[in-house]
């Protein structure tokens, strides 16, 4: 069950980098100075990414809980 462990861990890293590329996504709209409908859109544009990124952040720590109480 070590493997369920990694992929896990994997599948949690790759959830948290696609996250923190959403949020520079963002940061790098509102330093653009758009207008606020423009900023807008690109925030609802981003947001199913977000909520991507915190399912498979999820899906991973529930791997690495199952690949613990597994061992």
């Amino acid at each position: 069950m070590g493997i369920l462990i990694w992929i896990g861990t994997a599948v949690t890293l790759g959830g948290l980098t696609l996250l923190i590329w959403c949020i520079l996504k963002i940061a790098k709209a509102r330093r653009m100075g758009l207008p606020e409908s423009e900023l807008r859109d690109a925030l609802h544009r981003t947001v199913p990414m977000i909520t991507g990124a915190l399912y498979l952040s999820m899906i991973g720590l529930m791997l690495v809980v199952l690949g613990i109480a597994f061992s």
